[in-house]
């Protein structure tokens, strides 16, 4: 991958903004760029993490060895559930 090219970006943190100065009164960062860009990284894992979660869902509901049913039977099964009519 390659690396892109330094860029200076202006936020309005709003109420963040004491999370941001709170880390940096700590100690844990040196800079405001520092804690902007650890977030990042965290919201990067973050949304690895579901995409990874849903794909591995979707597979293991192809892999299901169970028939599968006609989309109308599944739909009279949830109405009949739930006491629904059906809409026609």
């Amino acid at each position: 991958m390659t690396k892109a090219s330094p860029r200076t970006l202006t936020v309005s943190l709003g109420p963040q903004q004491k999370l941001v100065d709170e880390r940096l009164a700590s100690g844990a960062y040196a800079s405001d760029s520092e804690v902007v860009r650890a977030g990042l990284r965290a919201l990067e894992r973050e949304e690895t993490a579901l995409d990874e979660a849903l794909r591995r869902m979707v597979q293991e509901a192809l892999d299901d060895p169970r028939p599968s049913i006609p989309i109308e039977e599944a739909f009279e099964r949830l109405r009949a559930k739930h006491g629904l009519r059906a809409k026609r």
